[in-house]
């Protein structure tokens, strides 16, 4: 049986112990799908949203690309983030980076891979905007994990900054957002910034210099 032979009764296999479960749950997909989390996170196939969240499907909306960016001009992260807020009124959205991430190893090395060079500038500007507190740690395992936290944190403030959660906040919809690490080593999750449901608060990080990381890595 080849491969992909293999993923489809993979999928058999667990839409039947799925509805042996729970025989309606299907059913309610179908009719449905009402989350109130909207994930962005990285495209590493490491990183299950769903999974590593304890969430089931439908509970979880999802965006992913590479090293967990949020672009002003990306209309695909806007147009899913126009969606969640507006359509399906999330109540939370969760920037999700993780640590030994190649992309944020890519931008630090400097190294090119090709087209993904043009994407991953985004995260050599974090790198160059915080470059004195980066370099400074004498490993580069350090430097890696401080660059992957302060840009989970750059992303915060730029979903904060999108007119979708600004209108959001000035009509009064509850939506906060959040910027969460995970470490591939041990599978858990690591909250490096209070709940921000205010443009004042987004404000006040973003002044900051982005020094509200509470996890540090040696």
């Amino acid at each position: 049986m080849s491969d992909i032979k293999n993923l489809i009764q993979n999928n058999r296999t667990w839409a039947a112990g799925m509805t042996e479960r729970d025989p309606d749950f299907f059913g309610r997909l179908a009719r449905q799908q009402a989350p109130e989390y909207l994930w962005i996170g990285c495209a590493d196939s490491r990183v299950p949203a769903n999974e590593i969240a304890g969430l089931m499907p439908g509970e979880l909306f999802v965006h992913r690309n590479v090293a967990n960016l949020v672009v002003h001009s990306d209309l695909n992260c806007l147009s899913v983030m126009q969606y969640a807020v507006d359509v399906l009124k999330v109540k939370h959205i969760i920037v999700t980076g993780h640590y030994n991430c190649g992309g944020i190893i890519a931008a630090l090395r400097n190294q090119s891979f090709g087209l993904i060079d043009n994407w991953l500038r985004h995260v050599q500007d974090v790198h160059h905007q915080h470059r004195e507190e980066i370099d400074s740690l004498e490993k580069e395992s350090a430097r890696i994990a401080k660059l992957s936290e302060i840009n989970v944190l750059a992303q915060v403030v730029n979903v904060c900054r999108t007119t979708v959660v600004q209108n959001a906040w000035q009509s009064g919809q509850n939506v906060s957002v959040h910027g969460w690490i995970y470490d591939v080593k041990d599978g858990l999750i690591h909250s490096l910034v209070e709940a921000i449901s205010d443009p004042e608060t987004a404000l006040e990080l973003h002044s900051s210099g982005l020094k509200r990381v509470r996890r540090g890595v040696a």
